[in-house]
């Protein structure tokens, strides 16, 4: 194919804005979320009405490509703007006791491309690409940082601590970690309303441990009570009916974008930010979670950890009010890599050399 013009990738103007009026960027990726786990992209079984709005106010891309089957793979490409023959990190290997293998101390990331431009950068979500005081610590790409660094430690929602910067925050083992998360990332946005940021969200919903609070459980536990009978177990609490925690789930992550949309326009910084929406692989099988029942690789062969193209293909969705115009939709192919030199032009900034 040609390449496309911006009239057709639905862009109403030049994406580049002046260095004193530049857009937030909110980059949101959830984590095992496969092709057909949005309700704007065929999901029946449950909605996510605020996620659906991103599509219908934005952008969807129906070829977006994740950076890897797994986790941190896709991270490092996301941060590096390099695919997976190029990356650093091509697996999840481990660091004993909490963490994974870092990226080199020099490497370029696009938080510090973007801090150098003067934006503020602040990570929520799980990191996975640095051990805990490592040259790689995410503290050592984003001015703020919270949530877990450690995959492995994200295999449960009610962890004994999360991180908030360089310092361990203990928990009690029953408070649900994505609402600290998302309460965490509207406080940045509160304290950054007056300038321009950059918020990368890598929710760990909905991945391996079906847990979600009681009241999100409840309601689809009574409306799929055929499931009554399986328990998730994963790490941390075990789950009756991990089927009904997983829609629960879905829709507690939706509550959340929801609120960040809310916030958006209660601080009048909506117009000048992007909202956007994907998932860093294809649809997980443990915990207790049915991807069949639920469908969640849509019309798309294979899972997490395959290379058909349900393994790496994942719903993308993207909103700039005044830029973008709604309803677009795009077969364009556009992969993970891609990310780093797209924010880069809308903040103004030239792309560095040998990226892909």
């Amino acid at each position: 194919k040609r390449p496309l013009l911006p009239g057709e990738l639905g862009i109403l103007a030049s994406p580049l804005a002046a260095a004193d009026n530049r857009p937030t960027i909110n980059y949101t990726i959830a984590h095992d979320l496969g092709y057909g786990d949005l309700s704007c992209v065929g999901q029946t079984k449950y909605q996510t009405p605020n996620i659906d709005r991103l599509a219908a106010e934005g952008i969807t891309f129906t070829d977006y490509y994740a950076g890897s089957t797994v986790c941190a793979p896709t991270r490092c490409v996301l941060m590096t703007g390099v695919h997976t023959g190029h990356a650093y990190v091509r697996g999840n290997r481990e660091v004993q006791p909490e963490g994974q293998a870092p990226m080199p101390a020099d490497i370029v990331t696009l938080p510090r491309l973007l801090k150098k431009a003067g934006y503020t950068t602040g990570m929520f979500g799980k990191w996975g690409l640095g051990a805990p005081g490592s040259e790689s610590d995410p503290v050592k790409h984003f001015d703020t940082f919270y949530g877990y660094n450690c995959q492995r430690q994200a295999h449960t929602f009610y962890p004994a601590h999360l991180w908030h910067n360089d310092k361990k925050v203990p928990l009690d083992g029953k408070t649900y970690s994505a609402d600290l998360i998302s309460d965490q990332l509207l406080q940045f946005v509160r304290d950054n309303k007056d300038k321009p940021f950059f918020a990368y969200v890598p929710f760990t919903i909905p991945h391996a441990a079906m847990h979600v609070p009681e009241e999100d459980h409840a309601p689809w536990r009574e409306k799929w009570p055929q499931f009554d009978h399986k328990i998730g177990k994963y790490r941390g609490p075990q789950v009756t009916n991990p089927v009904a925690a997983f829609a629960g789930m879905m829709t507690r992550m939706d509550r959340h974008v929801g609120q960040l949309l809310a916030l958006l326009d209660e601080l009048d910084i909506d117009d000048t930010t992007i909202v956007s929406f994907t998932s860093d692989n294809g649809p997980h099988m443990e915990g207790g979670h049915d991807p069949q029942f639920f469908d969640s690789n849509g019309p798309l062969r294979g899972h997490k950890r395959d290379l058909y193209e349900g393994g790496i293909r994942v719903p993308f969705v993207a909103r700039w009010p005044g830029r973008i115009k709604p309803g677009t939709k795009t077969d364009l192919p556009v992969a993970m890599w891609d990310v780093m030199p797209t924010c880069l032009e809308i903040a103004g900034v030239e792309a560095p050399a040998g990226i892909d």
